[in-house]
């Protein structure tokens, strides 16, 4: 029977917290630096992705990928124009792209999109 009265006291002070007079402030510093270290994190997230972003449009532009694709997709691109020229004579396919920079100017679009997205994020959090 002792061992049942000290195993139920044994509980009930495992269930009551003690109270500690500081415990507001340690809170609050603990939060605090929680929220200073997601800051961090995001920056430096940030910072990481539009310096890949920045080296995969390089990688691109300096492959000559616009080409590649091109002179890979010329046969198929040939039948498409068959075909549509069949359905529609006065269409032409190739107008619709003005030149090779076209895929360049879209994504250096999306990319200033992004930013602005980003700037807005930030100036919410200050």
């Amino acid at each position: 029977m002792a061992e049942l009265d000290f195993e139920r006291s044994l509980e009930r002070l495992f269930a009551e917290a003690p109270y500690f007079s500081d415990g507001e402030a340690f809170a609050q510093k603990v939060e605090g630096r929680l929220d200073r270290g997601w800051n961090m994190r995001r920056w430096l997230i940030g910072c990481a992705g539009v310096v890949g972003g920045v080296v995969g449009v390089s990688q691109l532009v300096m492959s000559n990928v616009v080409h590649r694709v091109e002179t890979v997709s010329a046969g198929s691109s040939r039948v498409l124009k068959a075909g549509i020229a069949q359905v529609r004579p006065s269409f032409d396919l190739l107008s619709l792209v003005q030149s090779d920079w076209a895929v360049v100017w879209v994504a250096s679009a999306l990319a200033v999109v992004a930013m602005g997205f980003v700037l807005t994020r930030v100036i919410e959090e200050i």
